[in-house]
């Protein structure tokens, strides 16, 4: 097993994610499997009940681990699927020793943060590294690309997890950043952090600077003969139009070439199989990247969420409207003097998404959202909360129930139309909801659906959920004698999946979260449709992809958005 470890230094945010997953992909070009794991330094259990607005977005993986959103991240680079176990935090570390200790596992001994704390978050990173998460069920080759190393226990365990790995089977590669003064890269923060890292017990095998502009070469030369390392163990990674382009922008660095050099890739037994396919993975994905330079045609989507002002809560959103577009520019209102600016956007946009999200706070805008696209034939996507106020809209201006609600902002609402699960239980929030991959079964009759004609034959899919509340099952008759069609449900029929109106260009709504499964080279179907009709190519676009279970850039030119 070969172990890479990325972690940062200088400041937060420099791009650890990014490297990582960039240095996964291209293992992946060289027909190697990969694994990642995310540690982070909280206490934590998971990152189900952090505030969207301090930490981002929560991904969700199929196993219904609420988890960091980088682990969305390097799902979509790799295409490979992860579990709770990918993500390590620092509470969830010490509950499992702490559990472990209160059975009398460690027989009586003084349990201490070395050796004991150490051991098992070594431990750990070994056994998840093992999980084969793709299609090919092989057990990884490089196990555990690892972020946010930001504490002594995980420094010190990392440390002699390089001991236990031997030589050639552990390289680190430190991400600082070289920051611009006037015309000059500047390089003592890098020394400075080096440092600081060799002090802990770590010895980078790789730097890789964080800069404004392409590294200059005396720059490179001044950090290798001050960090003691080689030219080669050098790399600059300037801003870029999309991160997309950071694996090109490495691999004509000769990135792959120097840590399959320290890591003796060459003496792992290669799947030709696998190779064959890294070799498609990376035509397809410069062919992706460098498209993304061209602009065909503007779409304008509108994004009506509780979380705009940070941008990393609608991480998994933002990356699902990319795969089926190239991004060009955004808008985003969220001081209560701007609503005449916002509700503009709303009314002139091509089309109009509502994501998920928790809490009151917002709530009346998104249904007047709702009306607008469903009074005005606009394309409208409703995601887990964008759903559920769509329903609220149609029964409060269609159905005549004026006093509509859902019972999550109002126990005492005189109509609930969305209600609380009754299998949830109420006494505590964390790990409770209805969370993971679960199944979606189309109803005999919705044949006619958009949304249903971009799977073809397919009769069901599965998509990851997270929530607590549902449409009331009481109200099904009601709503859909009225017009609303609920042309997906669970697999026993009783809880509602999927809303869409038959005679609208596109009004859906969807109980589960179809951003967590978008993936670069396979866009999610859901985000496909609402785009493609937004746009105003659906048909044509139904008519490509209706039999295809995997979508490719290279074949449709999609506008820009």
């Amino acid at each position: 097993m070969k172990y890479v470890l990325v972690s940062g230094g200088v400041i937060s945010g420099v791009g650890k994610g990014i490297i990582a997953s960039s240095c996964g992909l291209l293992f992946k070009t060289a027909g190697l499997t990969v694994s990642t794991i995310k540690i982070d330094p909280y206490l934590n259990i998971d990152a189900g009940l952090m505030n969207p607005l301090e930490h981002g977005e929560v991904f969700v993986c199929d196993d219904g681990a609420e988890t960091d959103l980088d682990l969305g991240n390097y799902e979509r680079y790799l295409g490979v699927t992860l579990g709770g176990d990918n993500n390590i935090t620092t509470g969830k570390i010490y509950h499992h020793v702490i559990n472990k200790e209160r059975r009398g596992d460690y027989l009586g001994k003084t349990v201490q943060i070395v050796p004991h704390l150490t051991n098992e978050i070594q431990n750990w990173v070994e056994r998840v590294a093992k999980i084969a998460v793709d299609e090919s069920g092989r057990e990884p080759d490089l196990g555990g690309t690892v972020g946010d190393i930001e504490s002594a226990p995980f420094v010190e365990a990392m440390s002699q997890l390089q001991r236990r790995a031997g030589k050639g089977n552990f390289l680190v590669i430190q991400v600082s950043y070289v920051p611009l003064i006037g015309s000059e890269q500047k390089t003592k923060p890098t020394q400075r952090a080096i440092s600081d890292i060799r002090s802990a017990g770590l010895r980078p095998d790789l730097i890789a600077c964080r800069c404004e502009t392409p590294l200059e070469e005396a720059t490179i030369q001044k950090v290798a003969n001050a960090c003691q390392v080689e030219r080669d163990q050098v790399v600059g990674v300037h801003n870029v139009p999309t991160t997309y382009q950071v694996p090109i922008l490495l691999e004509k660095q000769g990135f792959l070439n120097t840590i399959s050099s320290l890591l003796q890739i060459d003496t792992i037994k290669k799947d030709q199989k696998l190779v064959d396919q890294g070799t498609v993975i990376w035509q397809e994905w410069q062919g992706l990247a460098l498209s993304q330079d061209h602009v065909f045609e503007t779409v304008t989507i509108a994004l009506v969420g509780k979380y705009t002002s940070l941008h990393d809560s609608y991480m998994s959103v933002s990356k699902a409207l990319e795969h089926v577009s190239r991004p060009k520019d955004e808008h985003r209102t969220s001081k209560p003097g701007e609503y005449y600016t916002a509700w503009h956007h709303i009314t002139t946009a091509n089309g109009i998404l509502v994501p998920g999200g928790f809490g009151e706070r917002g709530t009346e805008g998104m249904i007047k959202s709702a009306q607008w696209a469903r009074s005005n034939n606009i394309p409208y996507l409703g995601i887990c909360l964008g759903m559920q106020l769509a329903v609220v809209e149609f029964a409060r201006n269609v159905c005549g129930m004026d006093k509509a609600g859902s019972s999550e902002f109002n126990e005492q609402c005189e109509q609930p139309v969305i209600v609380y699960m009754p299998e949830i239980d109420k006494s505590k929030l964390g790990g409770t909801m209805r969370l993971g991959k679960r199944a979606t079964i189309f109803q005999p009759g919705s044949e006619w659906s958009r949304l249903r004609n971009l799977y073809g034959e397919k009769q069901e899919v599965w998509e990851r959920h997270r929530h607590r509340y549902e449409v009331n099952p009481a109200l099904i008759e009601k709503l859909e004698t009225a017009g609303l069609s609920f042309i997906g449900k669970d697999e026993a029929g009783e809880r509602m999946e999927i809303i869409e109106l038959k005679d609208h260009k596109w009004f859906v709504g969807v109980q589960f979260h179809p951003e967590y499964l978008s993936r670069v080279l396979a866009p999610s179907k859901t985000f496909l449709g609402f785009f493609a009709a937004a746009a105003g190519c659906l048909e044509p676009i139904t008519q490509v992809f209706r039999d295809r279970q995997d979508l490719s850039h290279q074949e449709v030119k999609l506008p820009v958005v």
